[in-house]
Formats: C-alpha cells, sequence, structure tokens
C-alpha cells in the first residue's frame, strides 16, 4: 500500500510539473508570436546558447523557413544586473540580425515605471541591427533617475543579440 501511495504522489508530482512546463512555453509562445506576427511554428528551446526557432512562410515560399531566433537575455548574460537584480527581457530577432522587438517580462526595478516598463523603451529595438552601437543617450533614450536599469537591459540586449547573431546567423554577403 505504501508502494502505490508513492507511485501516485510521484505521478501526480510529474504531472503538476508538465503542467506547469507547458503553460509556461505556451505563455513565451504567444510572446514570440507577438514578436513574429508572421510565424507559423516555434521550436521548442534548444542549442548553446538556449533559444527558440522561429518559422514561417516567407514571401512565395511553399514551405517553412527560419524567419528568426528567441531568446532570454538572462540565460546569454546571467550576470548583468540592473540597479535590484536581472531583467528578464525576451528578444526576438530576425535572420539578418535585426531585433523584431524586446518584451521585458520581469524585473524589480525600482523605476521601472520610468525606465523599462513603458511600452516607448521595448519599441526603441524593433528595427535596431546587431551592428548599431546601442548607446544610451544616442541610439538609445536615457532616462533619468533610472540609469543603471537602462543601462543593464540596454548592454543585455545588445550582448545577447550579438552573440546569437555570431553563433547562428550567416555573415551577410558583400
Amino acid at each position: 500500500m505504501r508502494i502505490l501511495a508513492n507511485t501516485v504522489l510521484v505521478l501526480l508530482a510529474v504531472s503538476v510539473l508538465l503542467g506547469a512546463q507547458t503553460s509556461r512555453d505556451a505563455k513565451v509562445d504567444v510572446l514570440l508570436m507577438g514578436l513574429f506576427p508572421d510565424s507559423t511554428r516555434i521550436s521548442p528551446k534548444e542549442g548553446a546558447p538556449p533559444h527558440f526557432n522561429i518559422f514561417g512562410k516567407g514571401a512565395g515560399a511553399e514551405s517553412e523557413t527560419l524567419i528568426g531566433l528567441g531568446f532570454w537575455t538572462t540565460e546569454l548574460e546571467p550576470l548583468e544586473r540592473g540597479y535590484d537584480g536581472p531583467i528578464k527581457i525576451l528578444v526576438g530577432m530576425d535572420t539578418r540580425g535585426v531585433l523584431a522587438g524586446v518584451v521585458v517580462v520581469d524585473h524589480h526595478e525600482p523605476y521601472g515605471n520610468f525606465s523599462v516598463d513603458p511600452p516607448a523603451f521595448a519599441a526603441q529595438f524593433v528595427g535596431k541591427s546587431v551592428r548599431d552601437p546601442f548607446k544610451v543617450g544616442q541610439d538609445i533614450d536615457a532616462v533619468s533617475r533610472a540609469s543603471i536599469s537602462i543601462l543593464s537591459a540596454t548592454r543585455a540586449i545588445r550582448n545577447s543579440a550579438r552573440r546569437m547573431a555570431t553563433r547562428y546567423l550567416a555573415p551577410p554577403q558583400p
């Protein structure tokens, strides 16, 4: 009887964990589909560095092709910290090294509503190439009272995007 009870508890724990994994992945898929509206499928997270492959049908394409990559800044730049810890950002980048967008998912910044929370913060990264400077005060808006948060989030986005482009994207042809 004790073995049966332990087996039931283990099976229950596994099903709860699998359920949590499914709902988390579904939320990430929704965020990534928002960054890539033409996507048809998103792979499970894979690779080193870890990322999601985003597939879609290109213009005139009959089969799915890779249209972009999705990745977490906290997985690629784990030591990057804002004022009060890591800022978890999901980044979408197309196959040319151009950012499709970013989503700030979690942070504990005291001035987040002045810096990383507003839609304007994420919007300024749309269309940025990994070759852009990503300099706060130049091509990234600076925010007073939140400079540590803005600098950290910008560095995390820039460094993780460049790392992904170096690892997974072909260099541009002259």
